[in-house]
């Protein structure tokens, strides 16, 4: 591993419930020797990716990552493109609605509207999805390039619950009836007692870039409940698509097929 590649896995431990850390904690859960984190961390504080609290001493990302995450979205503005979107959808389902995008193979959660109820399905900015056992990631590999899809599930597919489907050929399954769908649909494949359904957002290449979803706790999940979500998401996922990309949607999908 690189130093680069150890310092970068540095920031990955930081997360919604882990938001502070001290060093022996970092080199803890790292790997890596107190000297070495140490030395990584105040590379990363120079640049100002992490910075230390002076009373405690916990290191916690910092203000370098807000500058690049704001120059990313003035190019490409996929938060403030889906947010109208998101409140609207969480407003009318009353359910969590959650973005994600593609990051390296996998999805990354990156926006999160959750409902005022209590009873309430709880997804985290900064969470990794699966893409067998998400209706996020079905839908992403519904729209995905074909090596994608192969390098998915030419891996061990881990069970998250008694339903996760496991198998390639039942994955493959759900991402062509996704496909013809429009949205896709995951019961309880992730989390005991969530239903999910889950639309793909396309780039100008026509590709899935990343996913709209609408997740919600099964007693409230009739199958009428589920498809009128699933209209709602896909219908939400086109329009973000069109007003990201200046393109219609439909333009899109066959320019990926062709």
């Amino acid at each position: 591993m690189s130093t680069v590649d150890k310092a970068i896995s540095l920031l990955d431990l930081f997360s919604i419930h882990a938001p502070e850390l001290g060093l022996a904690e970092i080199a803890r859960r790292s790997g890596f020797d107190k000297a070495t984190t140490r030395r990584l961390l105040l590379s990363l504080a120079r640049h100002g990716f992490v910075e230390q609290d002076p009373s405690t001493r916990h290191y916690r990302l910092g203000a370098g990552l807000t500058r690049l995450a704001r120059i990313r979205e003035a190019r490409f503005p996929i938060l403030q493109t889906a947010l109208p979107f998101i409140r609207e959808l969480s407003v009318a389902t009353s359910e969590t609605v959650h973005l994600a995008e593609a990051v390296n193979g996998s999805l990354l959660t990156v926006l999160v509207e959750h409902p005022a109820r209590a009873n309430r399905v709880n997804v985290d900015v900064g969470e990794y999805l699966p893409l067998h056992s998400t209706a996020s990631g079905i839908a992403y590999l519904s729209h995905a390039r074909e090596e994608e899809v192969k390098e998915a599930l030419g891996r061990p597919l881990a069970a998250y619950t008694s339903r996760t489907l496991t198998e390639p050929a039942a994955v493959l399954r759900e991402i062509e009836a996704a496909r013809v769908r429009g949205y896709s649909v995951m019961d309880q494949g992730y989390e005991d007692g969530v239903v999910s359904v889950a639309a793909a957002i396309l780039g100008s290449g026509g590709s899935a870039i990343g996913t709209l979803a609408v997740a919600a706790p099964l007693v409230r999940t009739s199958k009428a409940a589920a498809a009128e979500r699933g209209r709602a998401v896909a219908a939400a996922a086109r329009e973000i698509s069109e007003r990201l990309s200046g393109e219609d949607f439909n333009v899109l999908k066959s320019r990926a097929s062709a």
